[in-house]
C-alpha cells in the first residue's frame, strides 16, 4: 500500500477541531499558514501560559486514519480534521517512526519531532474517547495513539491524495516521546 494523504485541515482559532480543506499551505520553520498553532515558538495556549518563548516543535500534527477505524470498532466516529489534526494519512505507521523522520509530501517536508498527548478537550469532544487514545498495556506502560507532531523543514501545498515518503534519520533511532 502506497502511503498517502487522506485530507488536510485547518483553523484559525484555537478550536479543538480543525475543517477539512482542499489544500494547506506549510511554512517552512512556521507550520500551516493560517492555522492558529503555527508559529516559531509555541502556540498551544496550555504551553503559552507556561513559556510562550519555546521553540514550536508542534507546528503541524499528523494523525493516521487507521486510527478512526479502531475507534469506531469502540463505538466512537472520528473524520478527519476532528481531533485537531491538520494531516490524515493512510498507510504509514506514524507511532512507529523514530524522532527526525522526515515525511515529504509532494515538495513538502515534515520532520516528525515526537507524539501528541491528548488533552481532557478529546473527552469534550466525545465522553470517554480518551480511554481510546491512551491507556495502559498489559506490561503497564502508557500507549498514546492521537497522533505524532512535526516541524515543517521544507514548505510547499499539500492535499488530499499526495503521496507521503518515509525518510528514516541516521541510526540508532530514538522512538518518540510526547512534544
Amino acid at each position: 500500500m502506497t502511503a498517502s494523504v487522506i485530507a488536510v485541515s485547518r483553523s484559525g482559532t484555537h478550536s479543538f477541531s480543525k475543517p477539512t480543506v482542499d489544500e494547506i499551505t506549510l511554512v517552512e520553520g512556521i507550520g500551516v499558514a493560517g492555522d492558529a498553532h503555527s508559529g516559531t515558538t509555541v502556540q498551544h495556549l496550555s504551553r503559552v501560559r507556561k513559556n510562550a518563548s519555546t521553540p514550536n516543535v508542534r507546528q503541524v500534527h499528523l494523525i493516521h486514519s487507521e486510527l478512526f477505524e479502531r475507534v469506531a470498532d469502540a463505538g466512537y466516529t472520528v473524520k478527519p480534521g476532528e481531533m485537531g489534526e491538520n494531516i490524515t494519512t493512510r498507510g504509514v505507521d506514524l507511532l512507529g517512526l523514530p524522532v527526525g523522520t522526515r515525511l515529504a509530501i509532494g515538495n513538502v517536508i515534515i520532520t516528525v519531532t515526537g507524539l501528541r498527548n491528548p488533552c481532557s478537550q478529546i473527552n469534550d469532544y466525545q465522553p470517554g474517547l480518551m480511554k481510546q487514545m491512551v491507556f495502559s498495556d498489559e506490561e503497564g506502560r502508557t500507549v498514546r495513539l492521537s497522533g505524532v507532531m512535526g516541524i515543517v523543514s521544507r514548505g510547499g501545498v499539500a492535499r488530499a491524495g499526495d503521496d507521503i515518503t518515509v525518510s528514516l534519520p541516521p541510526e540508532p533511532h530514538h522512538p518518540l516521546t510526547t512534544v
